[in-house]
Order: C-alpha cells, then sequence, then structure tokens
C-alpha cells in the first residue's frame, strides 16, 4: 500500500483572472494533515476566490489544486460531488438557513449526504450541539440567536459530517472579544478532537497568530511569506512587518491603479 501523502492539500503554479483582473500570478503552497492552517492576506487579495478554486466552483487558467491526491477541476460533476461532501465550511455571514431551527440547520447535511435513521441522526446533532456549548439552543431559530451564537451553530453545522477538511471564510470578522476566543479556542480544540484538518481564510492576524500551526500570507497574486507564526513575525520582509503589524507606512498601496485623477476629473494637469 501507497503511504498516505503528509500534504492533504497542494496548490501549484495557479493563475486566474476575473476578466482583465489578475487575482493570482503563480501561487503554490501546502497544506499538511491535520493541522491549522491560516491564509492571510489584505482584503482584495484573493482569499474567498482561492476557496472558489479549492472546492470546484472557479476554474484556474493555468496551474492546478490538488486536494486528497484529486486534482479538483479535473473532476466530473459526480467526483466533485463526492469531494465536497468531505469539506465542511463556516461562511463569513454564517449562511444559516433562516426558516430552519438551529437543531434542523445541523441535521441539514447528514439527511443531505447520508441515508440515516432520525434515531442516529439525533444524537449526532446535540453532540456537535454540544461541543460548541449551545445544546439548549437547539429549538430556537436563526433570527433569535446573537451574533455570537449564530457564528457557533455555523460551525456546529461545519463540523456535522465530520469532514476531512473544514474551511473557515472569516471566522472572526465582526466579534466581540469575548466570542471571537470562544471561537478561536473551538477552531483549535475541534480540530484535534476530530483529526481533521482546517483553513482559516482571514485578516485578523492576531487571533489567527494564536491558533494556526502554520499560515501563508499572499499578495498581488503570489506567496509573499510563510512559515509558524513565530517565523513569520520575525521576518524582515517589508510587506510581512506592515500586515502582520498593521503599519501605517509600507508597500500596501492605498489606492487601486487607475488613471490619474486629472485625466479622470478631465482637468489640465498641474
Amino acid at each position: 500500500m501507497n503511504p498516505t501523502p503528509a500534504d492533504l492539500i497542494e496548490i501549484s503554479e495557479l493563475h486566474f483572472s476575473y476578466a482583465k483582473l489578475k487575482i493570482f500570478r503563480g501561487l503554490s503552497l501546502k497544506i499538511p494533515r491535520g493541522k491549522v492552517v491560516a491564509i492571510l492576506g489584505a482584503s482584495g487579495s484573493g482569499k474567498s476566490t482561492l476557496l472558489r478554486l479549492l472546492s470546484g466552483q472557479l476554474r484556474p487558467d493555468r496551474g492546478w489544486i490538488r486536494v486528497d491526491g484529486q486534482v479538483v477541476h479535473k473532476l466530473d460533476t459526480a467526483e466533485l460531488y463526492a469531494l465536497r461532501r468531505r469539506m465542511g465550511m463556516m461562511f463569513q455571514s454564517s449562511g444559516l438557513f433562516t426558516d430552519l431551527s438551529v437543531y434542523e440547520n445541523i441535521a441539514f447535511a447528514l439527511r443531505e449526504h447520508y441515508d440515516l435513521p432520525e434515531e442516529l441522526i439525533r444524537p449526532l446533532v446535540l453532540m456537535k450541539l454540544d461541543a460548541v456549548g449551545l445544546r439548549g439552543a437547539r429549538d430556537m431559530m436563526p433570527a433569535d440567536l446573537s451574533g455570537g451564537m449564530t457564528r457557533r451553530v455555523a460551525l456546529a453545522r461545519a463540523i456535522a459530517t465530520e469532514p476531512k477538511i473544514v474551511i473557515y471564510d472569516e471566522p472572526f470578522a465582526g466579534l466581540d472579544p469575548i466570542t471571537l476566543n470562544v471561537i478561536a479556542t473551538l477552531i483549535r480544540k475541534l480540530n484535534d478532537a476530530l483529526a481533521t484538518t482546517s483553513i482559516l481564510v482571514t485578516y485578523d492576524v492576531s487571533e489567527a497568530l494564536e491558533v494556526v500551526d502554520y499560515l501563508y500570507v499572499i499578495a498581488d497574486g503570489v506567496l509573499v511569506g510563510e512559515g509558524t507564526p513565530q517565523d513569520v513575525l520575525a521576518s524582515d520582509d517589508p510587506y510581512l512587518k506592515q500586515f502582520l503589524h498593521a503599519l501605517p507606512d509600507g508597500p500596501v498601496r492605498f489606492h487601486f491603479p487607475g488613471h490619474p485623477l486629472a485625466a479622470d476629473l478631465r482637468l489640465p494637469a498641474v
């Protein structure tokens, strides 16, 4: 038997554009099994686009993404759906079904993907809700939850089927400090307890550094830094120093590329 590769996800020389707007210009990185890995980048750096490519919603212009030995953009529809069943997703906006109770939101994926009797679905749902501290809220509706509770329900739904990969899209956005720390701790504990691989796509540097094993930083369509949190924090790279320490001055541009203001306003140049 062939040994299981250490890396669950491999991205190689990835190129992707929206029309003339280049998003990735040869991005390459690897995500090891069983680890919590962060992909950091400023707003507009392509983090959410990378998730769409990873799940097969978009196809690369060049290069490839391999997940558990399969090149994603070469899979047919049935193979792609089978791959997605091995992924869990916590959406940036939580993405709960507003007309379903907390319990029904968690049970949805179990009923959709597996032919399980209700007497087995019930304990699975309650255990996942108990893991995020919300077993007592199982009959509540999403509209009745606080922002932090909503995010925890979304986390329980992401791990409901105990997937190989759990993807967190901006899991800390808009949270108060206490809830933020709770979510970060849950991500770490659940990853280790379920022996899954977690990918955090975020711009929240401080919290990501506390919870991850390894991180990548992307900018201008390429990888600009990688390593353990300690390694990256110690880097002298100008972009990494500006981004990780939130410095106002550095290589990150404020203005999106465009014509000079005078040209757009049709004023004579001074």
